[in-house]
């Protein structure tokens, strides 16, 4: 707030230098006169404020400008996603309808599967039954043909009661005696003669009515034991 006058200085140069009573004397400097003082006027705070504080310019913020939208690349790209979508529905419905088919498929496999093994169960169980009454039919007539044969046989003397023959007989449909054959003789000759004439004079056979059992016995392995007569 205050300013001081510049020091000033003088200076004479001399080509020689000059006897002494001709060298005046130097003049004598006066210092300078003192500043008047600054006298500072009254200053609001307001205006002080104002005067002091240096105006602070803030840069603006350089501004960001938007890169334009492309549309159509976020329209294909839209499209893109929409058509992965349709197509991980697709995919997902037809394994859902597969495999409601192959649950349908393995359903009718394991009915199917059921309903065969019950009719199996059911023609064994009839085979079964018709074997049982076969076999019931089969062991009558049987049990017929040997009392029939039995009641046919003339006993010889001294026949042991353990004596054993065993033939056998080839039948003709309705029951016609083929051949009566000796398997395994009773040590008796005359016990194995009596039974095969027995045989040959019981012609014919008692045989069931069902032809289709004749099979059953056409080939037929009799056992006869005096014991038994």
């Amino acid at each position: 707030w205050q300013t001081l006058p510049p020091s000033t200085m003088s200076v004479e140069l001399w080509q020689s230098i000059p006897e002494a009573e001709s060298i005046p004397e130097p003049p004598i400097l006066q210092p300078p006169p003192l500043p008047e003082k600054v006298v500072v006027p009254d200053v609001v705070p307001e205006q002080l404020e104002k005067v002091v504080t240096p105006e602070i310019v803030i840069p603006e913020k350089k501004k960001v400008v938007a890169k334009p939208v492309d549309k159509e690349a976020e329209k294909k790209k839209a499209a893109l996603k929409s058509a992965a979508e349709a197509k991980a529905r697709q995919e997902q419905i037809a394994k859902e309808q597969a495999e409601k088919a192959q649950a349908e498929r393995d359903r009718i496999a394991r009915e199917q599967a059921e309903k065969e093994q019950a009719a199996r169960d059911q023609a064994a169980r009839e085979r079964a039954e018709k074997e049982a009454a076969t076999g019931k039919v089969v062991d009558e007539y049987k049990a017929r043909i040997m009392a029939k044969i039995k009641r046919n046989i003339v006993m010889p003397v001294n026949v042991a009661d353990d004596a054993r023959a065993e033939f056998a007989v080839t039948l003709l449909p309705g029951g016609g005696v083929l051949q009566a054959k000796l398997v395994k003789s009773s040590g008796n000759v005359m016990y194995d003669n009596a039974v095969e004439r027995a045989i040959l004079k019981s012609d014919p056979l008692p045989l069931p009515p069902d032809v289709t059992l004749f099979n059953r016995f056409r080939e037929l392995k009799l056992v006869f034991r005096p014991i038994e007569q």
